[in-house]
């Protein structure tokens, strides 16, 4: 997810109105009596923005030293989980459906669901809803049920999460401690679940999640809009923000407190203007999201991107989101070339990079936090 997580952890990156984390404990505030959140990178940044208690549901926090893989991180809450729990990732994005079918379990259940190609992921056999076997991607599998990754335990679990072994990547797999308890008799319910699972895990699945939170967004107008601005279909704008004259929306449209749009600008949803972010005069935002204090200046177009924390767009910048052969867009990844499987993607902008005017930026390029163009620049690879 580099550079969108350079300055802040994974599950604090915005989703809509919320945070991939809040979201999700959103969702399990009405199911839990408290929270234990398992933190490691920037784990400070999580205690700050969530605090010591959410929706007034008590929230602890457990530090795991070394990220040794997901068994190893819910091992380090045995001694202050007591009850039957929920497991759920902090940048896995589900319908409310799925943490209520998982409350409403006995014991200790996994959550899968059903795919055209099982052999890409860890697959589940079943025997009369009940878990036989886990098989990570075989190539021939036996079921088209897979593992998601969302899981119900009783502290029993524990005690096969000290007998799991290091898995060849240097891991404590969850997967393993599982078949431990389905080799000790332990019956696993499996939970058939037919919605919504986005794991995000690479910069343009961001922009797939936040298509799935604004998908619902019913029209609110708290904030300023002025005469002879136009908004269609689902619009918030929210109490701070301010949408000027002439601008024209098209929901689902995101104006979050403090933002200041326009005159004359033309924003395309699914977008999210985020908080104190301002887009001046004569742009054109498409599908896209911008995070806090960006700032686009005049006469720019940022289509299918998505841009950070206290990003300044130079007047004239302009974001290439189509391959003239019409290919699907490609994303340097580790220093790897990865088909996004887009055929419309824009850019991924650090926090507090910077374009001069003119600016041209292809599809697919990153720009690292605090990147500079210079004016009149074309940019045809990543800048980290």
């Amino acid at each position: 997810m580099r550079p969108l997580t350079e300055r802040r952890p994974k599950p604090l990156l915005p989703v809509g109105e919320s945070t991939l984390i809040e979201r999700t404990m959103d969702q399990c505030s009405p199911l839990v009596d408290r929270f234990v959140v398992v933190v490691g990178y920037r784990g400070d940044d999580i205690r700050t923005a969530i605090g010591d208690a959410y929706e007034g549901t008590p929230v602890e926090y457990v530090t795991q030293a070394n990220a040794l893989g997901t068994a190893h991180a819910i091992g380090q809450t045995s001694d202050i989980v007591r009850d039957r729990f929920m497991v759920l990732n902090g940048d896995v994005v589900v319908d409310d459906a799925l943490p209520q079918a998982l409350a409403a379990a006995d014991g200790t259940a996994i959550a899968v669901q059903a795919v055209d190609e099982p052999s890409n992921y860890g697959v589940v056999e079943t025997n009369a809803g009940v878990v036989t076997d886990l098989v990570e991607k075989p190539d021939d599998p036996s079921s088209n049920l897979i593992n998601t990754g969302v899981y119900t335990f009783t502290p029993d679990v524990f005690e096969y999460i000290d007998q799991t072994e290091q898995s060849p990547r240097g891991e404590y797999e969850i997967t393993d401690t599982i078949k431990r308890l389905l080799a000790a008799d332990h019956d696993v319910t499996a939970i058939e679940y037919d919605g919504v699972w986005r794991d995000v895990g690479r910069p343009w699945e961001l922009l797939e999640v936040t298509d799935i939170a604004l998908d619902a967004l019913k029209e609110r107008l708290s904030g300023t809009v002025e005469d002879d601005a136009h908004l269609h279909g689902p619009v918030i704008v929210e109490e701070g923000a301010r949408v000027r004259s002439g601008a024209y929306l098209e929901g689902p449209v995101l104006v979050r407190s403090g933002a200041d749009v326009g005159p004359n600008v033309y924003i395309r949803g699914p977008t999210v203007i985020g908080p104190d972010v301002r887009v001046g005069n004569g742009v054109e935002i498409k599908h896209s999201i911008l995070m806090s204090g960006t700032a686009v200046g005049h006469l720019s177009y940022v289509g299918d991107s998505v841009l950070a924390a206290d990003v300044n767009f130079g007047a004239g910048t302009v974001v290439a989101n189509l391959r003239h052969d019409d290919e699907s867009i490609r994303m340097q990844i580790k220093g790897e070339s990865v088909d996004t499987g887009r055929r419309k993607l824009g850019v991924v902008v650090g926090d507090e990079a910077k374009t001069g005017i003119n600016t041209s930026l292809n599809a697919g390029v990153r720009l690292g936090v605090g990147a500079t163009t210079t004016p009149g620049e074309s940019v045809l690879s990543d800048q980290l």
